[in-house]
């Protein structure tokens, strides 16, 4: 009796043992399939590019004289924008979009913002994160919402992971779900103690008091928890694929997304964030950066899908803060501005540009208006692709879903 004790003590006080936290065992022994088949299930991926993305020079208006003029030296020239319809056009790193976008796979929704916009990084970002003012109540994110409102069936396995070493987005926050955050996939691996802990476990089991609720679910949890990251660990060094990552952090994250999706998860988001967009000095060369990391590693994803057969699941779903204002500084860079476009891949979307370049010489202050509020947009991802039941007490009646889907 001591010795089981002695062990379910030293587990207990000892995440370390499995590599990955003491909160994390019972996550994964919620990834169990339990729940059954989840093959027709649909995945939301959001990602979120922090620190307010320059729109106008990534898509686009080459053609436009005010483009031009408020942009001498950040301006891209018609000849190197790859070509998307007489006025505009990819900036010339987003080759992956321009493939994804031939392929049917990409939508462009331009001019997406809100009214009054707010230039605080912060406060603009929990307004995306929750649909709602600083005046409203806001503990709870949109998707954490949508999480909150799904039934307990939906819910018997992990139904959303940020994944990534940034803080956990206000978006998933949610009342009734927690959703873990897993820095890396080796969070997922485990030390070399682990034939001996499982061997441990399964003594414990047998000659432990049945009666014993508390122990019994210690030692089940504990067990999955192996089992199961044992399961991910054999995915993640031998699972072979036709597409081809970039090597970038994004492309990981993503990469890793793919796999955990192929592996039979039954969780329904995944969120990825992709940082350094606030870009108010020499803006051209750090922002091809960016960009070509994004558009590189999401058509390998999408790919990578394709080759898994699971392309008709999933939605990505890429958004910013706010844009750039029109006008360049003087340090080569942009500064906080509104209205921006945002990005949808999949192949279950209505492919292409929506809704009209806001004027370039119309501004509000200086910035692009909006003509498409994106708590419209956030409508449609729940009502036609999440399918949560009412989406009226997240987002209100007054924003109608946008006509994203085919």
């Amino acid at each position: 009796m001591s010795t089981r004790r002695s062990f379910l003590k030293s587990m207990l006080a000892s995440g370390s043992a499995l590599g990955i936290g003491s909160s994390v065992p019972l996550f994964l022994r919620e990834l169990s399939a339990e729940a059954g088949d989840n093959s027709d299930e649909r995945i939301l991926v959001v990602i979120q590019l922090t620190g307010g993305n320059d729109g106008l020079n990534t898509i686009v208006p080459h053609r436009h004289d005010a483009y031009r003029r408020a942009r001498p030296t950040l301006a891209i020239p018609s000849s190197e924008v790859l070509s998307i319809d007489d006025e505009l056009g990819f900036h010339p790193s987003l080759k992956g979009f321009a493939h994804l976008l031939d392929s049917h796979r990409l939508a462009i929704v331009q001019g997406v913002g809100y009214p009054n916009p707010n230039r605080s990084h912060f406060e603009s970002m929990d307004i995306w994160h929750t649909g709602r003012r600083k005046t409203d109540v806001r503990d709870e994110g949109w998707l954490g919402q949508a999480l909150s409102s799904m039934s307990d069936k939906q819910l018997n396995e992990s139904p959303a992971i940020h994944l990534g070493g940034e803080k956990q987005p206000l978006a998933l926050a949610s009342r009734r779900v927690a959703a873990p955050t897993i820095p890396s996939l080796k969070q997922f691996q485990l030390q070399e103690t682990r034939a001996e802990i499982l061997e441990g476990l399964r003594k414990a089991s047998a000659s432990g008091n049945p009666g014993s609720d508390l122990l019994g679910f210690v030692q089940s949890t504990q067990r999955s928890a192996l089992e199961v990251s044992e399961q991910l660990r054999q995915r993640a060094d031998g699972q072979s694929s036709a597409a081809s990552y970039p090597d970038s952090a994004l492309a990981e994250k993503l990469g890793m997304v793919a796999r955990l999706i192929a592996s039979g998860l039954s969780t329904r988001i995944y969120y990825v964030s992709l940082d350094g967009f606030d870009t108010h000095a020499q803006q051209p060369s750090a922002h091809a950066a960016l960009l070509r990391q994004l558009g590189d590693a999401v058509q390998a994803f999408l790919d990578d899908l394709s080759d898994q057969q699971q392309a008709d699941r999933v939605l990505l779903m890429c958004f910013s803060e706010f844009g750039r204002r029109l006008e360049e500084n003087a340090s080569e860079g942009t500064d906080h501005g509104a209205a921006a476009p945002m990005f949808f891949a999949g192949s279950q979307i209505v492919p292409g540009l929506h809704g009209e370049l806001p004027s370039l010489t119309d501004l509000d202050a200086g910035d692009l208006k909006h003509h498409t509020d994106f708590r419209c947009l956030y409508s449609s991802i729940l009502s036609n692709w999440l399918q949560v039941r009412s989406s009226a007490p997240i987002i209100d009646t007054s924003f109608a879903p946008y006509p994203l889907f085919s």
